[in-house]
């Protein structure tokens, strides 16, 4: 290695070191000497999971713009981004950058639990306050019965989200017998797996195959031939659009005509490009919210969200990058001063808040008590089909 490519990593080094003992916050923005407040987007904004930091990214805008609208406490929002590039490791240096050089009150961030996992120990040394929207491994907030005190989420969690599928897949689809296949680099796709398995199980089904891919991997028909051979007639397919999609395209071309069921992983009009409109009619996902829901309240942000993106309907991503800004910014008018340690505890206490996504209210681990919607897609729509509560 050259003298001046190893100074260079001396020096991130350092600053690594620096930023993980927990001295680069001592001078964050937002209090009350500053005009304003300014929060920070660790986001997937490139990489392979990219639609999903884009999502959140169009959802938190919308949000931000309507709440500087007013302004709180005569302050606006200022939101600074990094492009984590879909990279665990570009999200633990992103973070870094907010802390050290941005000074930001908070974090939102990121879409993937792997992502957002890089983050904690960041926040937590240095209490910087770390929102993920959409991050739903159990892990994130709560590692090893211990509460993660700066870390926080707007969606709700694993666990919740496979026990909603084994229990659909069981009550309304009438299945007996299900495989599972999962993405084994993904911390996101293991976790549903294994609430999936667990509540499918301990109702009577019975797990006849399990198989596993890794992210980018493009041809499944071995594995998806030796699924077949087990003759499931459910499979949970708990991973990201773009392996998903080609999964599904590829279990159709062999013949596996049984329901195929998801996460919000799925949710991302590129799904539909990847798989086709006739290969994921019976599919199934669980999902934190529908545009098809004539709630008003969803319909009021569908239609705004239309209005500034040129009549592109808005995915879950959208909106819970939209409740993520509501949500923090809820938390910022209820602080004192505007510190992160305020802004900690006031995400703390939240009740009963009122967001698109449904009614937040904080449980002790930090996870949002909330809903679960069930989606259908026919002819590659998706189509709201119920709502479970928890």
């Amino acid at each position: 290695m050259k003298k001046k490519a190893w100074a260079g990593t001396l020096v991130s080094l350092s600053l690594t070191a620096s930023i993980l003992a927990g001295c680069g916050s001592n001078a964050t923005n937002g209090g009350t000497d500053s005009k304003e407040i300014v929060i920070g987007a660790n986001l997937e904004l490139s990489g392979n999971t990219a639609s999903y930091g884009q999502s959140i990214n169009e959802g938190l805008q919308l949000g931000l713009d309507e709440i500087n609208k007013g302004g709180i406490k005569g302050k606006k929002i200022k939101l600074v981004k990094v492009d984590n590039k879909s990279d665990a490791a570009e999200a633990t240096s992103g973070s870094i950058k907010l802390v050290s050089r941005d000074k930001v009150a908070a974090i939102i961030g990121s879409a993937t639990s792997t992502d957002t996992l890089a983050q904690v120990q960041i926040a937590n040394k240095n209490k910087v306050p770390l929102i993920t929207p959409t991050g739903t491994n159990p892990d994130i907030t709560n590692k090893d019965g211990k509460v993660n005190d700066y870390v926080f989420r707007t969606c709700f969690i694993d666990p919740f989200q496979g026990t909603v599928a084994a229990n659909f897949a069981l009550d309304k689809l009438k299945t007996k017998k299900a495989a599972v296949f999962i993405d084994s680099a993904s911390d996101y796709s293991k976790g549903l797996s294994a609430a999936f398995k667990d509540a499918y199980k301990q109702k009577g089904g019975r797990i006849v195959a399990e198989e596993a891919y890794v992210a980018k991997d493009t041809d499944f028909r071995a594995t998806l031939t030796r699924l077949k051979a087990a003759k499931p007639d459910f499979i949970f397919l708990p991973g990201y659009y773009e392996e998903v999609g080609l999964i599904i395209k590829q279990a159709r071309d062999l013949g596996i005509k049984v329901p195929i069921m998801g996460g919000d992983g799925w949710d991302s009009p590129k799904l539909v490009e990847i798989a086709g409109d006739k290969a994921l009619n019976k599919t199934y996902i669980t999902n934190h919210y529908s545009a098809a829901d004539p709630d008003k309240k969803i319909q009021t942000f569908v239609s705004a969200f239309k209005k500034k993106y040129g009549g592109k309907s808005p995915d879950a991503f959208s909106a819970l990058g939209y409740d993520t800004a509501y949500y923090l910014a809820d938390a910022i008018k209820r602080a004192g001063d505007v510190t992160p340690e305020t802004i900690k505890k006031a995400l703390e206490e939240t009740k009963e808040l009122t967001l698109v996504s449904g009614k937040l209210t904080l449980d002790k681990k930090h996870d949002p008590i909330k809903s679960a919607s069930i989606l259908e897609y026919k002819e590659g729509k998706q189509v709201f089909n119920t709502k479970i509560n928890p």
